[in-house]
């Protein structure tokens, strides 16, 4: 029998007791729930008022952004609407070159054309400055010392040139050198430089016409652009596709002048070989189309190049053919002829007595030189240019009447509607005092008393060429394309009879004798009828009186005689010289222009005329 083992022995195990009993823990939950129900409700308690902040001020800004959508999209929406557009849209005036000028064979006298500013900034020059100023000094033809001195004055912005050519701007790009900007322009240019400045005229830095046509004529010579409106990237670069259909292009209208440049570059050549002779102070050619005024010549010197008009003395600018006044002497007594034919008063194979002086009230009126031509009927008036002899034919009128039909002719007027600027209105003494004294019907019956312009008394023959009507002297003749197609023609007044077509041709007979016997032999041309008269007259004086040993000398003359048309003056202020008269100074000017003339317009011969030495006569 096995011996059972003996009772074991076990070790003691301290366990922990437990910290709570059942019953208490359950106790201790329910105190925990309790705290935490307290926690929470005291955690929500201090939330609410957070939320209620938060949701106040979502609701608050939602109200707020609801307001503003409100005014931006409502109220302001119109407004705002037109701001956009007016910051995506700009409103754009394309600069449109004026209009060119020709002559009447469409020969060039004005354009404008692409000129350059060329500026320096020497601080990006990759050359030296004296190599810079070499390279350009023979372009710009200008001192490569001075140049180089401006470089060194300033690091940027120097003006070497305004108006540079295009050729030359060409040039200098071509040299591909740093430091050297050119900016482009337009520029007014005058091919012709200064043959027809006292028409032409001429435009100012601000592209503003100043004299000529190109004053008188600005709405015409400006093309019209509207303003439009173009859209632009957010760059600010303009969107070309949205431009309007052709809003760059221009027509290709030109204004057109009555003047040949032929017949004006002759009438400047013969008038300054005069001038020079005679040491005179200044000169006028004019060359009109009688039937219906164009001027196909109007030539003053000296004068001016329009391209660098501010070289210029500023008297040159105011062309003196229509804005100066002058006594015209005896070119003015076939007018009054005519006057005389015309009231009845006298008849064309009419004789008077010339003893070479006459006295009217208090005076004691005389011819040129003291001299004394005996029985001499009309047309050898003309031909002695004999005052005696004008003084009887205007006293067989009344000062009344006589007065009425110098205003007829335009005197105390100006010239109406030309379209040369600046014209002056002639001078008449009044009415009232015309008549007071029979002094005043004398002197004006061989050109003094009175003042006119030379276009005026160009006009007043115009009517003694053309069968008696009084027409309008201008130097426009319409706005042409490049095909000659007229698109507008200047509208002007209706011509006015003056004279009958009778008494015209009559007196232009008679100063066909003039040049075939009398003072106007110098501007004879063989083969051609000529009718003219010359003019030495005395230079009234600012104080009154007339200045002593200064005089206009002047020649008028009229083509062909047979069907005349054309009226040629030539007048020459203060020539110097002991044979200084409208005979041998005015005359042989009108000679070379009407031998211009006659090739220019071809004018068929009439009859052969012996030549005969001019004499020193009025």
């Amino acid at each position: 029998m096995q011996k059972l083992p003996g009772r074991t022995k076990f070790r003691k195990f301290n366990f922990p007791k437990p910290a709570l009993t059942r019953r208490q823990h359950k106790g201790s939950r329910r105190e925990y729930n309790s705290k935490l129900a307290d926690h929470t409700q005291e955690q929500t308690s201090k939330t609410k008022p957070r939320l209620f902040i938060v949701w106040s001020f979502l609701i608050a800004a939602g109200v707020g952004l609801a307001v503003n959508l409100y005014n931006l999209q409502i109220v302001s929406g119109p407004k705002l609407t037109q701001k956009a557009r007016n910051q995506q849209m700009v409103n754009l005036r394309p600069f449109m070159p004026r209009r060119p000028v020709v002559d009447r064979n469409k020969d060039l006298l004005a354009i404008d054309r692409p000129v350059y500013t060329l500026y320096a900034h020497p601080k990006l020059f990759e050359n030296s400055n004296h190599q810079m100023a070499e390279q350009l000094s023979s372009i710009l033809d200008r001192d490569a010392t001075e140049l180089e001195k401006k470089f060194e004055s300033r690091k940027s912005g120097i003006t070497l040139a305004s108006t540079l050519p295009e050729e030359i701007a060409d040039r200098i790009s071509s040299l591909h050198l740093n430091g050297l900007e050119l900016i482009q322009k337009y520029s007014r240019f005058y091919p012709q430089q200064d043959l027809v400045s006292e028409v032409v005229g001429y435009v100012n830095v601000d592209r503003r016409g100043q004299a000529g046509v190109e004053y008188s004529q600005e709405k015409l010579l400006e093309r019209s652009m509207q303003t439009i409106r173009l859209s632009r990237a957010g760059n600010g670069a303009l969107m070309s596709d949205y431009a309007p259909d052709g809003f760059l292009s221009s027509d290709d209208l030109r204004l057109q002048l009555t003047i040949d440049s032929r017949l004006q570059r002759v009438a400047r050549f013969a008038l300054k070989e005069q001038m020079e002779k005679y040491r005179a102070k200044r000169g006028a050619v004019i060359v009109m189309d009688a039937w219906d005024g164009s001027l196909l010549a109007l030539v003053s010197h000296p004068t001016y190049n329009p391209n660098e008009y501010s070289k210029a003395d500023i008297s040159l600018f105011k062309n003196w053919t229509v804005a100066d006044l002058y006594e015209p002497g005896s070119t003015f007594k076939p007018l009054n002829v005519a006057i005389a034919l015309e009231a009845g008063v006298i008849k064309a194979d009419d004789v008077f007595n010339d003893p070479g002086y006459i006295q009217v009230a208090d005076r004691t009126i005389k011819n040129a030189e003291n001299k004394r031509y005996g029985r001499i009927n009309i047309a050898q008036i003309l031909q002695h240019s004999s005052n005696i002899g004008m003084v009887q034919i205007i006293q067989r009128l009344q000062p009344s009447i006589y007065y009425g039909w110098l205003e007829r002719l335009g005197l105390g007027q100006s010239v109406d509607d030309t379209d040369l600027p600046f014209t002056v209105s002639s001078q008449l003494k009044s009415q009232e005092e015309f008549l007071a004294s029979p002094v005043e019907p004398a002197t004006t019956s061989f050109g003094q008393g009175f003042s006119l312009t030379p276009l005026q008394l160009v006009q007043m023959h115009g009517a003694l060429a053309n069968g008696g009507k009084l027409v309008t002297p201008h130097a426009v003749r319409a706005l042409i394309d490049t095909k000659g197609q007229v698109h507008y023609s200047p509208n002007r007044d209706a011509s006015r009879q003056i004279f009958s077509p009778t008494t015209s041709q009559k007196v232009v007979e008679m100063m066909e004798s003039v040049v075939d016997e009398g003072s106007g032999k110098a501007s004879q041309i063989l083969g051609y009828r000529i009718a003219g008269k010359t003019g030495t007259a005395q230079k009234a004086s600012s104080a009154g009186g007339y200045i002593s040993g200064s005089e206009i000398t002047s020649f008028v003359g009229i083509l062909p005689v047979e069907s005349p048309r054309y009226v040629v003056l030539a007048l020459v202020d203060d020539p110097r010289g002991e044979n200084a008269y409208g005979s041998t100074v005015a005359a042989p000017i009108a000679k070379s222009v009407m031998e211009a003339l006659i090739t220019i317009e071809q004018i068929p011969p009439s009859k052969v005329i012996n030549q005969a030495p001019a004499s020193p006569q009025q």
